[in-house]
């Protein structure tokens, strides 16, 4: 699995990536109108081949985030990020490494492009009177999970409208952006786990 969802800080389309003209004129500008974001909420429908659609949830903060999904709620203050996990009350605490973070970090989906994929347009389709411009990234390193992914970019606005992620293994994951409100008001300690807030949890330190 990619990022879940967003990342700010971007840089225009990296001129060593590998695409055609057309996937890299939409992949920058879907980059260069994420970037002008400073926060965001988005509630997304997660599908994993042959099971039944989940819903998701992610605010994100510049670095800071905080994620729910697939029974879990992931605290991120841009230092320390904690793990909680419903069913049992147990929440887990580690140090935050931007580099190590992968799958758990929804801040990078608009640059996942960047390394290790070719881009290639792929077809314009028409959806709910939207036209969706569809790209496919092609992972060129051999050591990846992910074989491909399949972005649909709104024409009008160059928002990311779903992704379909397609691992080696098989799987298939599709991923759909059902609300997305930018810049919201949101304070910091938001990203943050209170433990006061979940009476009974057991905290796991990992650090």
């Amino acid at each position: 699995m990619l990022a879940v969802l967003t990342v700010f800080i971007l840089n225009p389309f990296d001129s060593n990536a590998q695409g055609d003209k057309k996937s890299s004129e939409i992949l920058n500008a879907m980059s260069t109108k994420y970037q002008k974001i400073k926060s965001f909420k988005a509630l997304f429908t997660y599908i994993t081949k042959g099971e039944k659609p989940l819903k998701g949830e992610a605010t994100v903060k510049g670095s800071k985030f905080r994620l729910k999904m697939a029974g879990q709620e992931i605290f991120n203050d841009g230092k320390l990020m904690a793990t909680y996990i419903k069913e049992t009350n147990e929440v887990n605490l580690q140090d935050f490494d931007p580099a190590a973070s992968g799958d758990l970090d929804p801040t990078k989906i608009y640059t996942a492009y960047k390394k290790g994929f070719k881009s290639a347009f792929v077809k314009e389709k028409q959806e709910a009177g939207k036209a969706l411009e569809v790209v496919e990234l092609t992972s060129t390193n051999k050591n990846s999970q992910v074989n491909k992914v399949q972005i649909e970019v709104n024409k009008a606005d160059k928002s990311i409208a779903s992704w379909k992620i397609f691992q080696k293994n098989g799987q298939e994951v599709t991923y759909k952006v059902d609300q997305f409100v930018a810049d919201v008001n949101v304070a910091d300690n938001f990203f943050a786990f209170n433990a006061k807030q979940y009476p009974g949890v057991e905290v796991v330190d990992l650090r």
